[in-house]
């Protein structure tokens, strides 16, 4: 910023030092990224030193705020809502520390320096851009995090996993949030910028940026499609005609920079990749946020707080709006709340997959976690839907012949199992079912679900007919092993009967292909046997699935869901039971030998055996990892075999250091989502204790 015959002959925004002290530098160490509540320096060049009389100011402009923010000199220190700054003087240097309130609005500013004598501007210097962010460091900051040790996790680290499967099986996807690579930040205030009430009122849309509560509300509306053009269009089965399968993506970074080159909706998403690009951006723009999977997450339509199924006599369901979703994945959000009454602060649900609308618009939350556990459904925004996903009671009704219905069984403890996020200390899971509700069966648990205003009916709203309390004198039970895709395997149903008296049965034996969120894809197998079953005596029947019969109508999430219903002679409710079976996939190996270095060539060897009795055609290849590459896709040309094993050698350069994860996917026609990941060091240098070189593996 050098002006020929001006007094300010430059000024150093001291990017790299002031990006280090407010952890941004992993965004950039050219630009000036600071976080809000934190004092940052500048260097004003001087060709003469200041005269008498003469003082500095800097003026920010926002191009959405026609008013200018004047910050001066304030020798006695400022206020903490207000911005200032404090000059010390070195000869022909000037040191400006400013300090920015913990309310500021965050995002691009235009800065620049005043020459002042009395209220008289005698030079300006030319704009030039800063960034503001929000600060969980800062004590005054609504987004202040108490436990700075757990932001290393919530806000710095780039590499996560995302729960899937189901409550009985479940695994860590690895997944790259990536909120620190090239051009996020950006794309993260252009996602802001394109929120309708920031185009329809901007200068109203500026003055609520200080706040996480809208911000969070923003972000979760703009990152599904279904609203304004927001970053990601929805699909839960195939064809995924003109778009990406949803399984493939690992990084919410190609999404992101996909939206906004087309600035239309990247195709497509499902639950946790809408969850996973709600965290890069919150992340990014420096909220503390952390992804959660709820299994058994039942959605309810009717606002009832009960999931009510209809089945007739063969175990089939009856098209109905409610469903319980194998799996459901949402964000938590950290944050104080200023429109609530105090305590309901802290971890808030936020959710942007597209179910219903709220105040407008397809989004979820903020909602406090203490408003879920504790039942207080007036408390803002969206506790009702929410609670339901976690604590809704099922009520499983039988179709009779006559047209008749009753009611099979109702269950309180089946929806919201085994809510999961990542541990902040590795990558196993952390279960967090206890920050949502009290222990199920507990009587404070039900006492809360009354509280919340239960009232179950029947699926055309009449009264419901309450079962016995005691349990028929038959019991059905579904046990299976875990099995791997591509196998034949076996499904036990085990008939106990606990009376004194022999019994006859007529079981239904059905299993169906479903999607993670409980859409019927197929059936694959069906039987009905009539047995008899002695006093006190359990029966088996086995019934082996072939792989011939389900992978002709498996999804790509590769869900069997196995349904039994007994017709007991002389009882009159049916026995029904139902389990959901991921059939768990192969793994991919990824070899990287040697140290790896920042900014030197490093190879990798990655494999895979077809585990599959038929070829796979159209095999590919993804890779990617944040601060190592971008995404890359390698295509097999023909046809991989039953047992054929196929590798990729690739070469990248590490662009930053640290710990870093390199994520492999791999799909084809017969087998998707297929996953590798390998954690590295990158190192800035190589080791000087030792000469041995490791091999990597993952």
């Amino acid at each position: 910023m050098a002006h020929t015959n001006r007094l300010i002959a430059g000024v150093d925004l001291r990017s790299q030092e002031n990006n280090r002290e407010h952890r941004t530098e992993e965004i950039d160490r050219k630009r000036l990224i600071v976080r809000r509540g934190q004092a940052f320096s500048l260097t004003v060049h001087l060709s003469d030193p200041l005269q008498s009389g003469h003082e500095l100011a800097l003026v920010l402009k926002q191009d959405k705020n026609n008013d200018d923010i004047v910050i001066r000199q304030r020798t006695a220190g400022g206020s903490g809502d207000k911005w200032w700054l404090h000059q010390q003087s070195a000869r022909k240097e000037l040191l400006l520390t400013v300090y920015s309130p913990a309310r500021a609005a965050v995002g691009e500013y235009r800065l620049a320096v005043e020459l002042m004598s009395g209220n008289r501007l005698l030079e300006r210097t030319d704009f030039t851009k800063m960034y503001l962010l929000f600060n969980p460091w800062c004590k005054d900051d609504a987004v202040y995090f108490p436990d700075e040790r757990l932001l290393e996790e919530y806000i710095m680290n780039e590499n996560g996993r995302i729960f899937r499967g189901s409550a009985d099986c479940m695994s860590g996807m690895p997944w790259n949030f990536g909120q620190f690579e090239d051009n996020v930040m950006d794309i993260c205030f252009e996602i802001l910028d394109r929120f309708k009430p920031a185009r329809s009122d901007p200068p109203n849309d500026m003055r609520q940026r200080w706040d996480p509560v809208y911000i969070s509300r923003a972000v979760v509306a703009m990152v599904n499609a279904n609203d304004d053009g927001g970053v990601l269009v929805g699909k839960w089965q195939e064809p995924y005609t003109g778009g990406v399968q949803p399984t493939k993506w690992m990084s919410s970074v190609p999404i992101l920079e996909k939206w906004s080159k087309s600035k239309s909706g990247v195709k497509y998403g499902q639950c946790w990749v809408f969850a996973a690009v709600a965290c890069t951006v919150l992340r990014c723009l420096g909220i503390p946020t952390r992804c959660i999977t709820n299994f058994e997450s039942a959605h309810d339509t009717d606002g009832n707080l009960s999931i009510d199924r209809v089945y007739n006599i063969h175990g089939e369901k009856d098209d109905h709006a409610d469903s319980i979703w194998n799996f459901h994945c949402w964000i938590e959000s950290y944050m104080q709340r200023e429109d609530l009454p105090e305590g309901y602060g802290g971890w808030q649900v936020l959710d942007p997959t597209p179910q219903e609308r709220s105040s407008g618009m397809f989004r979820c939350g903020p909602c406090p976690l203490k408003a879920i556990k504790e039942g207080d459904l007036n408390v803002k925004f969206d506790v009702p839907f929410v609670f339901a996903e976690v604590n809704a009671d099922i009520i499983d009704w039988e179709i009779r012949p006559d047209g008749q219905r009753k009611q099979l069984s109702s269950n309180s403890a089946k929806v919201g199992r085994n809510i999961s996020t990542k541990s902040p200390y590795s990558n196993e899971r952390e279960d967090i079912t206890h920050q949502y509700k009290y222990q199920e069966g507990s009587a404070k648990e039900r006492e809360v679900y009354n509280k919340a205003g239960r009232c179950i009916s029947g699926p055309d709203g009449e009264e419901e007919s309450k079962p016995a309390n005691e349990p028929g004198k038959v019991q059905l039970e579904i046990k299976h092993a875990k099995p791997v895709f591509g196998t034949d395997f076996d499904i036990i149903f085990e008939l106990e009967n606990m009376g004194d008296e022999e019994v006859s049965c007529k079981l239904n034996m059905m299993s169906e292909a479903v999607t993670y969120n409980s859409v019927h894809l197929g059936w694959c197998q069906n039987s009905t046997v009539n047995v008899v079953i002695p006093a006190h005596k359990v029966h088996r029947e086995t019934v082996r699935l072939l792989y011939t019969k389900y992978a002709s109508c498996v999804s790509e999430h590769n869900i069997i869901r196995v349904i039994g219903v007994a017709e007991v002679s002389g009882q009159e409710r049916s026995i029904l039971e139902m389990v959901n079976i991921p059939l768990s996939k192969p793994k991919l190996s990824i070899k990287v030998p040697g140290w790896v270095i920042l900014n030197r060539k490093t190879s990798t060897l990655i494999s895979f055996t077809n585990p599959l009795p038929v070829p796979l055609n159209r095999g590919v290849f993804t890779v990617e990892g944040a601060g190592l590459l971008s995404t890359k896709e390698f295509r097999i040309s023909g046809s991989i075999a039953p047992g054929q094993h196929v590798s990729l050698e690739l070469s990248f350069t590490p662009m930053r250091a640290g710990v870093r994860e390199f994520l492999v996917d791999f799909d084809s026609d017969r087998l998707q989502d297929v996953k590798g990941v390998a954690t590295l060091v990158v190192r800035k240098t190589p080791p000087s204790y030792s000469s041995k070189c490791p091999v990597i593996c993952g």
